[in-house]
């Protein structure tokens, strides 16, 4: 058997126009995308890209910039294959002697990390549903019970109000004013948590922009009126949950895991074959299927004595490793309410109890800075 070779090709201070297709094509996430990034302002300075291919089949392209001695990557969320991970490193090192690491954020980390020295540790998590050829399957493989909430939530809300009505909206055909509105209701959501919402106007702009180029806005309304609503977006095959929030007035009615479903049905009827929420453990996430995906910081080294000069960040890294993997076996213990052995009971109770402070302490830094304060509390906008 033929060994497989990778060849790496850098490209210094440019993104050529093939490439771009390849990320789109190679890399589908939204945070890989360059569309997403390009909104964002990641490639107003100076960016280079490495296309790797294996026996002369592209596998992968890598957009990078050169910052403090580092190549930072900035396809996020993606999945590398260690040989490639080990390509790129050593492409990079050979071009640039002052990079001293290669850095890739919140990426799918494999079982087998590279040959090249580094340190990973897990941070976020994607959370992702693989979706059927057909709105009818897709029902068929929700469990009994997310069905049946499903019709009821969707039945009383016709009951109660004959005018309810759903639609999706891509690119050109959302309204801003939908889109508003439903960064409305979430300010309205995170407000009721002591909180306020990462989603400024800068945000906004930089969402309408994404919407226009890629957007899918699943709007509901009731006799005309925005009452909920999903922005999301969609990349190749496969769309992004970036905001879903409903009017607090209609808390009664499961609009915000109706809202989901019905935004993932229309993805369906589109082709999409996946869904992905993101980040965040909200139980609506899993019961319309998601699964979790965790996300890790790698960094690779240029050598052993790179690494050993980096120890503060490498122990750092090994910390935040095991506080997530903790933090995670808590979340998950709590998602289940499994509370069957004392210990399990204790940090159950801990848990919420940290929740309970934490709310408390939100509730009183937001009464100090004012109403129109944005606190920091991280960018989580679409959990509901």
């Amino acid at each position: 058997m033929e060994d497989q070779v990778i060849e790496a090709t850098l490209y210094e201070n440019t993104i050529p126009a093939f490439a771009r297709e390849l990320v789109d094509r190679l890399h589908t996430h939204l945070h890989a995308s360059l569309t997403y990034h390009a909104v964002y302002g990641c490639l107003d300075r100076s960016v280079h890209t490495c296309v790797l291919q294996e026996n002369g089949t592209p596998v992968a392209a890598l957009v990078f910039r050169i910052e403090g001695g580092q190549a930072c990557v900035l396809s996020e969320q993606c999945r590398f294959a260690p040989a490639v991970i080990d390509r790129f490193a050593q492409a990079v090192f050979a071009r640039f002697p002052n990079v001293r690491a290669v850095c890739f954020t919140a990426i799918q980390q494999p079982a087998q990390g590279p040959s090249l020295p580094f340190v990973a540790a897990r941070r976020t998590q994607d959370i992702v549903a693989a979706l059927p050829g057909t709105v009818d399957a897709y029902l068929a493989r929700l469990g009994k019970s997310t069905r049946t909430y499903v019709k009821r939530y969707a039945n009383k809300l016709k009951r109660c109000f004959p005018g309810a009505a759903w639609q999706t909206y891509g690119g050109a055909d959302v309204e801003e004013a939908q889109v508003r509105a439903i960064i409305e209701f979430n300010r309205a959501r995170m407000a009721g948590k002591y909180k306020a919402s990462y989603i400024d106007e800068a945000e906004t702009q930089r969402i309408m922009r994404l919407v226009r180029q890629c957007g899918l806005v699943t709007v509901m309304t009731i006799d005309g009126k925005v009452c909920a609503g999903t922005i999301n977006y969609r990349i190749g095959d496969a769309a992004f949950l970036q905001v879903i929030a409903h009017d607090p007035a209609y808390d009664d009615y499961g609009l915000g895991t109706l809202c989901c479903y019905f935004t993932i049905c229309a993805c369906i009827e589109r082709g999409c074959n996946a869904y992905h929420f993101l980040w965040g453990r909200y139980e609506y996430k899993y019961r319309l299927l998601g699964e979790q995906r965790d996300l890790s910081d790698l960094r690779v080294y240029r050598s052993r004595l790179q690494q050993l000069l980096d120890i503060r960040h490498v122990l750092g890294q090994h910390y935040a490793d095991k506080m997530y993997e903790m933090k995670d076996w808590m979340e998950q213990h709590a998602r289940r309410a499994d509370t069957s052995s004392p210990l399990e009971q204790a940090l159950f109770r801990g848990l919420n109890a940290l929740k309970d402070a934490k709310r408390t302490v939100d509730r009183l830094r937001m009464q100090r800075a004012g109403a129109g304060a944005v606190l920091p509390h991280g960018p989580a906008a679409n959990g509901s």
